[in-house]
């Protein structure tokens, strides 16, 4: 079962405002497994255009390098080939993956590019999830980890130390590609916008006329009509991962998409978490460590820079159990 995502916009917006006058344009797109929407302010109609259009041109070609859904896309190339031997990536997707490991290793292991045999056996590639076999788990196991993606940086290649790995991208795509679409925006001169791919992962340039920043509802995990947190965010991004977006039951069990890949079994105990940092990268990447290894490990561990709110599962009252992470 697939549920809708955990944030929206609180505030709308007329075409025109007094401020300035200022055009208000807004278009999406689907790519990379979900919808990206740009809300821009510009003075000049073409300009804005124009520069929309080039961000979303960004969007496609980074789905061209990351999908795991395109057979064609760089990232399958890896995943088809880099058990037979190293496979030469270029220098920005192997940038990326560098910057994966360093997640892994600052997370204990929490986040790891490798999980996608573990994704595939329950469900979430493709699926809206089932219930493997203690057996499946225990046999994918061996096919996950950090450890063993060996990048070789003089080369600049990629190797799997093991038949059957695959590079899940779903932890940290999209928090990369708006950051590489705020940007191609910042570039054109839109002082102001707010980007998003799918409502969960955020980047607020500037502020929309007449606002401090931009208004951003958190949802309610349990219910999503409702509102738990209202953040205002500007020039800085925000990401949410949570039980709600993909999720199925089973045996009376709630099971989610958000894999602990050291036991090989979804992440218990938390039922959203929201980070807040400069970058994209960096909120959706530490939403998962954070909703994995909990509230104590991420108040060692997180950057003093980032904010973070968590609902934790008390199986008691909600709001009692959503706090900001002092």
């Amino acid at each position: 079962m697939k549920a809708v995502v955990l944030l929206w916009f609180l505030k709308a917006s007329t075409a025109w405002l007094a401020a300035g006058e200022l055009l208000r344009l807004e278009q999406s797109l689907d790519a990379m497994g979900t919808v990206y929407t740009i809300v821009a302010y510009g003075e000049e109609r073409g300009a804005l255009l124009g520069a929309v259009d080039q961000a979303f041109e960004e969007v496609r070609r980074l789905d061209r390098m990351l999908s795991n859904y395109r057979p064609d896309s760089e990232l399958s190339r890896v995943n088809r080939e880099a058990a037979r031997g190293p496979v030469a990536v270029s220098a920005e997707l192997f940038a990326l993956l560098e910057a994966c490991q360093r997640y892994s290793q600052e997370s204990d292991g929490a986040f790891d590019i490798t999980v996608g045999p573990l994704m595939k056996i329950w469900g979430f590639y493709k699926g809206s999830g089932r219930l493997p076999h203690r057996a499946e788990i225990r046999g994918v196991l061996g096919r996950i980890g950090y450890r063993r993606m060996i990048l070789d940086p003089a080369r600049r290649t990629v190797r799997f130390e093991r038949d059957g790995m695959s590079l899940d991208p779903g932890g940290i795509g999209k928090g990369y590609a708006v950051d590489r679409v705020a940007e191609i925006l910042k570039a054109a001169k839109v002082h102001a916008a707010l980007i998003s791919a799918g409502s969960s992962s955020i980047v607020a340039l500037g502020s929309p006329p007449g606002e401090k920043g931009w208004k951003i509802g958190i949802r309610h995990p349990k219910d999503i009509r409702r509102t738990i947190e209202e953040v205002l965010l500007k020039d800085t991004s925000l990401s949410t991962s949570g039980t709600s977006e993909k999720f199925f039951r089973a045996e009376g069990k709630l099971y989610s998409h958000i894999m602990d890949p050291r036991t090989g079994y979804p992440a218990q105990g938390m039922l959203s978490v929201t980070v807040i940092a400069p970058k994209g990268i960096d909120s959706e990447a530490w939403t998962k460590p954070v909703f994995i290894n909990g509230r104590a490990w991420a108040s060692r561990h997180l950057r003093k820079e980032f904010r973070v709110f968590l609902c934790e599962d008390n199986k008691g009252g909600l709001e009692q159990a959503c706090a900001w992470l002092q």
